[in-house]
């Protein structure tokens, strides 16, 4: 799979300076960190689950989660279970009649679980489908809760012999709360720390925050907007999200909305850059679909430290995706800065000559960068976001 392969080959090389690389659910898990994108969540209740996979991996989704917990009520967790199954086993069906599907023609896939024993259990249960899924999402992760959902990821990852990844949610009212939260985000880091070969990412649950206190964010409003979650998200990153070989890839929220609500706000997109051609007529419907708010909550997410984001809804991917594109602008800055010869540091004026390139406190950010050109590949110097949305779209 690659991103953006869903496109024709011929298009991609018209927006792509350095197109995205493929990559498998067997890569290393540095590459798959990276590379999920928008991760697109659906109820394990669904009916027809596996085309519903196929089509989505057809339209550029590259990772999936299939979800037991929030999404869908208590009663009927025993029957998604036996859904879950069914629809893993329809999946590797078809892959053998066509003769052509492999755990590289699906997305990563990922179950969200609510308790550490349905990981061993369902494992259990897929058999030799296990090598169709990708690993775990495990739902309001602390310490003492991570610590039983891990241990029973390496039982299920022993007895399958299929490496699984975990992906903790981090969303519990003990992180939230100010009283608790560095002895909550500690103990948070010990835990992931001791499994950081299965942990591959770890995601934000705001839709949580929100509710400790009553809270909902209106579509005119980015999850920055509030300040509760501003804080935590801050500090989740100040402590688990380092440059220094001790952070882990953090994910962006959820965003709720796909349709028209009321707005009070003006839209949040400039119209510059939509003005040619029929990219107004997208900007419209960005707008009318509430997609403004998105992109940029999408901005402030990379400016904060995130990378990839929770999606409910398949129009939320490409914008995920587009923006997530090294422009040909950010990749000439980070090779410059990465130059064997600026080695001891200094400073130059970057080649587009429009802002200063310190090598020492740009470095890190130059390596991030690098690797999302890897997965996203490098926009064409005359390429922006609005022509790699029109082709996602156009599909």
């Amino acid at each position: 799979m690659r991103h953006f392969g869903h496109i024709p080959s011929a298009s991609r090389a018209g927006l792509f300076h350095q197109e995205p690389v493929e990559f498998t659910a067997d890569s290393p898990a540095s590459t798959l960190a990276v590379a999920l994108g928008a991760t697109l969540y659906s109820p394990a209740t669904r009916p027809r689950l596996a085309d519903d996979v196929r089509k989505q991996a057809a339209r550029g989704v590259v990772s999936m989660v299939l979800c037991l917990e929030d999404s869908i009520a208590d009663a009927d967790v025993e029957a998604a279970e036996d859904n879950l199954v069914r629809q893993f086993a329809a999946l590797a069906a078809d892959g053998e009649q066509a003769q052509t599907q492999t755990p590289q023609d699906v997305p990563l896939l990922f179950i969200r679980v609510r308790e550490p024993r349905q990981i061993t259990d369902l494992v259990a249960r897929l058999g030799d489908n296990v090598r169709l899924l990708s690993g775990f999402v495990l739902p309001k992760f602390t310490e003492t809760r991570g610590q039983a959902f891990l241990e029973a990821l390496t039982v299920a990852e022993q007895e399958s012999g299929r490496r699984l990844f975990a992906m903790p949610v981090l969303e519990s009212p003990e992180l939230l709360h100010l009283e608790t939260r560095a002895e909550t985000l500690a103990g948070i880091a010990v835990t992931v720390d001791k499994y950081r070969d299965r942990v591959l990412a770890l995601r934000l649950g705001v839709t949580d925050f929100c509710s400790a206190y009553g809270l909902r964010r209106s579509p005119d409003m980015t999850a920055y907007d509030v300040q509760l979650v501003a804080h935590v998200i801050a500090d989740v990153v100040n402590v688990l999200g380092r440059s220094d070989g001790t952070g882990f890839t953090i994910t962006g929220p959820v965003w709720e909305y796909f349709r028209l609500g009321e707005r009070m706000f003006k839209p949040q997109l400039r119209r510059s850059p939509f003005l040619e051609g029929r990219a107004e007529d997208l900007r419209t419907a960005l707008i009318e679909h509430d997609l403004d708010g998105l992109l940029r909550e999408i901005e402030l997410d990379r400016a904060n430290g995130l990378l990839g984001k929770t999606c409910i809804h398949p129009t939320h991917v490409v914008p995920v995706h587009a923006l997530s594109v090294v422009s040909h602008e950010e990749y000439s800055d980070a090779q410059d800065i990465l130059r064997p010869e600026r080695g001891g540091g200094g400073v130059m004026r970057s080649a587009y000559t429009n802002k200063m390139n310190e090598v020492k406190p740009h470095r890190a950010w130059a390596e991030r960068t690098l690797l999302r050109a890897e997965v996203f590949g490098v926009a064409r110097e005359d390429v922006g976001f609005v022509d790699l949305l029109t082709a996602g779209l156009a599909g």
